[in-house]
């Protein structure tokens, strides 16, 4: 029946986009995190690249993470002498997060959340019509 079609796509929709605001957490939270040596990389934003696959149960393709990867590019370096990942000219690496990027990264993952959870509740309700009538 295509309404459990429906129901399986939106599901590994709504999968998709938390495993996103999963890693869009943790790079929020580890924005400021540093190397603890000198000279040491800081944390490295992470992303998530998603990709068609065959469901053979829903006979159709659905949405998968097919990959969590960290983003390449260059880091910042703050003055900051005193601080114990400083190299030796006093400079300490800060990780390649910014804040914006994942915050307009979180409202399209709700966004996105949100539309699937929308067909899911109408394929549910449209499922309840149906065996209401054959009742």
């Amino acid at each position: 029946m295509d309404l459990d079609r429906a129901l399986r796509i939106s599901a590994a929709g709504m999968a998709a986009q938390s495993t996103r605001l999963r890693v869009v957490a943790e790079n929020l939270a580890n924005r400021d995190s540093t190397g603890g040596t000198p000279g040491a990389d800081p944390y490295r934003r992470r992303t998530v690249t998603f990709a068609n696959r065959l469901d053979r149960a829903a006979g159709t393709d659905i949405v998968r993470v097919s990959r969590i990867g960290t983003a390449p590019g260059e880091f910042q370096q703050r003055y900051e002498p005193s601080h114990p990942a400083a190299d030796a000219n006093g400079y300490v690496k800060t990780p390649n997060v910014d804040s914006l990027i994942e915050v307009m990264d979180m409202r399209e993952a709700q966004r996105s959340y949100n539309a699937n959870l929308s067909v899911l509740e109408t394929t549910r309700g449209m499922l309840s019509r149906t065996i209401e009538a054959l009742r």
